[in-house]
């Protein structure tokens, strides 16, 4: 039982770094992909209204 505490009390702290690793790319990769979709969201808004400008000075 002392080999098995021993064991997991040296693995306990690189399975913590490795989930907050994991936590913190989760979070960047959420957040790029907010980006983009509110991005491609605010080009296609800028395009309907350049192409209703143009339509209505012609």
């Amino acid at each position: 039982m002392d080999t098995f505490l021993a064991i997991m009390s040296g693995l306990a702290p690189s399975v913590g770094v490795g989930l907050l690793f994991w936590l913190a790319m989760r979070k960047i990769l959420h957040a790029d992909r907010n980006e983009r979709l509110a991005l491609e969201k605010m080009d296609a808004e800028e395009a309907a209204a350049a192409a209703a400008a143009e339509s209505d000075s012609r």
